[in-house]
């Protein structure tokens, strides 16, 4: 038995999941859930147990021209938060935050911009959060 606090909405009902055997050869066990004010507590721990998934928050590096280089301060920023677009399953994670951490943007940079759109075919982007 696993207990999980559904997160959809403020209620946070503490989810009680209990995995029955599977019905047949190769499907998945059965889960008997309670615990939940409403049925989006039933779907959520169903997702959360079978295909969980995470939004997924980072920042890319900035590159910019020899020429900017000279005149920036200090104080400059050397990255820029991103965020996705759609939760990555959470076994994708790593690989999705290696390939955002690659990246280097050059200013004008706007926020909504997509450095990486459709992430390996998953309908996942990546879009800036901030302008510069």
């Amino acid at each position: 038995m696993r207990e999980i606090t559904c997160i959809v909405c403020p209620m946070g009902c503490p989810l009680m999941v209990e995995e029955g055997p599977a019905p047949g050869q190769g499907n998945l066990p059965e889960l008997t859930i309670t615990g939940n004010k409403c049925p989006r507590g039933i779907t959520y721990a169903q997702e959360e147990i079978r295909a969980p998934k995470r939004m997924v928050t980072a920042t890319c590096g900035l590159s910019f021209s020899p020429e900017d280089e000279a005149h920036l301060s200090l104080t400059a920023p050397r990255r820029i938060p991103v965020k996705t677009s759609a939760p990555c399953p959470k076994e994708k994670i790593d690989e999705l935050l290696e390939d955002i951490y690659k990246l280097k943007l050059s200013p004008p940079i706007k926020t909504g911009d997509k450095p990486i759109v459709n992430w390996k075919g998953s309908g996942i982007d990546v879009e800036v959060t901030r302008s510069l």
